[in-house]
């Protein structure tokens, strides 16, 4: 079920606790996943109502759109367990272009995507992988919003552009949009999901299966 406004911003009135909504890992860490589907790649890349937050090389060979929700832990273990060695060994030698996509599945999740929209230009990306690697102690804080906040300082936000983000009325319309065009366009139902050129892959994954699936996409 879609979140309303309205239930965003009760939220961040009321500072509430939202339960994190988890999906399975990959069943095998030794195999590389099977696609459960594909998209058209120019339909997946057109522009959206938000520029993407990527990292790599715009001509790399290889993309990769992950949605994701800030609250799932298997995104988080992802992120923590996966994604680091996977931008040092693809990312940062030119060979994958990697997109990040919002995909929130509560309102603790819209508010921390938002948060890393406001973050200074390029840096989206990094305040992500900090929320994910610190999920727990915001995720499961009584005062999610405090929790946030605390968090956004570190990342040079004041309370006031840490309130002015996420009452942007126009950004959260925005992200909520995304979300709705990875429903309907490209199937996305679970976090995180994984288009790798265009081959859709649900649920986390293994630095072996995911290289796995780079090098065969490279060759």
């Amino acid at each position: 079920m879609l979140l309303t406004r309205k239930e965003f911003l009760k939220f961040l009135a009321a500072g509430t606790a939202v339960a994190a909504i988890g999906l399975p890992l990959s069943a095998s860490a030794q195999e590389a996943p099977k696609p459960t589907g594909s998209v058209d790649i120019a339909k997946l890349m057109a522009p959206g109502p938000l520029p993407e937050m990527v990292v790599g090389k715009e001509d790399a060979p290889v993309t990769i759109v992950e949605y994701l929700s800030m609250t799932c832990p298997h995104c988080a273990a992802f992120h923590r367990e996966t994604y680091d060695a996977i931008k040092e060994k693809y990312v940062d030698t030119g060979k994958v272009r990697f997109v990040l996509r919002e995909f929130p599945l509560d309102n603790k999740a819209v508010a921390a995507i938002m948060l890393a929209r406001c973050a200074p230009e390029g840096q989206g990306p990094a305040l992500v992988s900090a929320l994910f690697k610190n999920q727990t102690t915001w995720v499961t804080a009584q005062d999610a919003r405090g929790a946030l906040l605390q968090m956004s300082k570190l990342a040079g936000f004041t309370q006031e552009s840490f309130d002015a983000c996420l009452t942007n009325q126009k950004l959260l319309d925005d992200v909520l949009k995304v979300r709705e065009t990875g429903s309907k366009e490209f199937g996305v139902d679970s976090t995180p999901t994984f288009f790798i050129n265009g081959q859709r892959y649900a649920g986390g994954m293994s630095v072996a299966e995911m290289s796995a699936i780079i090098d065969a996409a490279i060759k």
